[in-house]
């Protein structure tokens, strides 16, 4: 790859400037916009948030849906110099709440038909001066305490990410990126308008996340690069419905978020005649670390090699370590009010990655293992203690213990082992009103007793044999 380009600061207000006004930049479910046009629709977003009262170091909280109003009411914010906190929508309230409380947001965006009509009502303003290296964002991760911690960045931070994936694969205004996954995560944001306004390019934000619906924003907006979770790629390259011709316009198809299983990737391959290229990724980077090459080759097992703004070293203990090869940039500024967590996993500038792993002669990163507990399903993050915590407030849990077991389709699924005298239904219905529905177990197992260390500490390694 060639070497990470080294511009001036920048501030995300600036990052339409380059790209031609009369170009498209922007296609929803319900709108077609250039970039002048999405330019005023920012500014008026921006004079929407202020006169709700929103100043610079305000937090800003958004759980919308993926159309024109997330994107408007992102650039509003960093054009007052607020900060995001994006926040999945399927998440459940509770969940919602936690971040909202933690982060101390003083505004929170649920409602798309009321934002978009205060963004039609209200008139443009001009952004105000914004330092580009002070928060800008709050992206929470799931945690392994059970509940979720905010990894911090900076408007050059988000902006980076983009920079670098447009300079490293040769990206310009024919690009045609299109993303089905939520947009009102800040990770989105930063691989949707944030990418794809460096290079003038099409943001094409799709409202489908099922199989045919995302064939179909393929094939109508003619979607040269997309990313999709491994369950994804399987329905697609196993749909009948999905004819091959429907992806002919796609040049790169990525995948990250879990490991791919090469029947996976041989499948998809033989039907649409395009391989899948492998990413690695974090929150707390933000985005892709490592991606293949654009036109390949893929090497078994591994996650692509080390974009060049970063630098990744292998501890002692074979841990991953990301660290910044431009001095301005830094993984992370921190968690959000957690100097713990900050100081356990930023050491000497190096970010802790918490999974394990190893770089081959040719710079593919291979991520071997995770330290940490992280269920991955579909593409989605489950931490057990997260789940566990839940489990443990419904009366007559005495103890719990959730687990990954493998799956062809979704790579790994929930599963709750439960000792105590509890009804399975009420527990599951609990579960339901608490967390997100793709973290709620998909199997509840009974068990008389867990296998306990001198501790007490129930003994994860033994517990796959309670699932048979």
């Amino acid at each position: 790859m060639p070497p990470v380009p080294s511009p001036k600061p920048a501030v995300i207000a600036d990052v339409f400037a380059a790209a031609d006004p009369s170009r498209e930049a922007l296609v929803t479910c319900s709108t077609r916009l250039t970039y002048a046009e999405l330019d005023t629709l920012c500014a008026k977003a921006a004079g929407a948030l202020a006169a709700t009262g929103v100043r610079a170091g305000d937090r800003v909280a958004a759980s919308l849906p993926n159309d024109a109003e997330v994107v408007a009411a992102f650039h509003g914010a960093m054009r007052l110099g607020a900060i995001w906190v994006g926040i999945n929508k399927a998440l459940a309230p509770p969940e919602k709440k936690f971040m909202i409380d933690d982060a101390g947001a003083s505004l929170f965006l649920d409602d798309n038909d009321a934002l978009r009509d205060a963004i039609a009502s209200t008139d443009p303003v001009d952004a105000v001066e914004v330092d580009p290296f002070a928060p800008a964002g709050i992206a929470y991760t799931s945690g392994t305490t059970g509940y979720p911690k905010g990894a911090v960045h900076s408007q050059y931070n988000l902006m980076m990410p983009g920079r670098v994936l447009a300079e490293a694969r040769g990206w310009d205004a024919t690009l045609r990126k299109g993303d089905c996954l939520p947009l009102t995560i800040l990770n989105m944001i930063v691989l949707t308008t944030l990418t794809v306004a460096q290079t003038g390019g099409t943001c094409v934000v799709m409202d489908r996340v099922d199989a045919e619906g995302v064939a179909e924003w393929i094939r109508n907006e003619q979607v040269t690069v997309w990313n999709g979770p491994p369950a994804l790629l399987h329905s697609l390259a196993h749909n009948a419905a999905v004819a091959a011709s429907d992806l002919a316009s796609l040049r790169e198809v990525w995948t990250g978020g879990a490991d791919c299983p090469e029947a996976i990737r041989r499948a998809f391959e033989e039907k649409f005649g395009l391989p899948i290229l492998a990413t690695y990724g974090l929150t707390e980077a933000p985005t892709v670390v490592a991606i293949d090459p654009p036109g390949g080759p893929h090497v078994d097992a591994a996650s692509g090699q080390v974009l060049p703004h970063l630098k990744v070293r292998i501890a002692d203990d074979e841990q991953i370590c990301v660290s910044a090869a431009d001095d301005r940039y830094r993984s992370m500024l921190g968690y959000w009010n957690r100097a713990d967590a900050t100081a356990e996993v930023l050491v000497d500038g190096e970010l802790r990655t918490g999974d394990v792993g190893f770089v081959d002669d040719d710079g593919y990163l291979h991520v071997r293992d995770r330290k940490s507990l992280v269920i991955i399903r579909g593409g989605a993050n489950v931490y057990p203690a997260e789940v566990e915590r839940v489990l443990q407030a419904f009366d007559g849990v005495v103890a719990s213990a959730v687990v990954g077991v493998a799956d062809e389709r979704l790579g790994e699924r929930v599963v709750a082992l439960i000792e105590g005298n509890v009804d399975q239904d009420a527990l599951r219905t609990y579960c339901l009103s608490n967390l997100a529905k793709y973290k709620v177990p998909e199997r509840f197992v009974f068990v008389d007793a867990f296998p306990r260390n001198a501790m007490n500490k129930i003994i994860r390694k033994d517990l796959s044999g309670l699932l048979l």
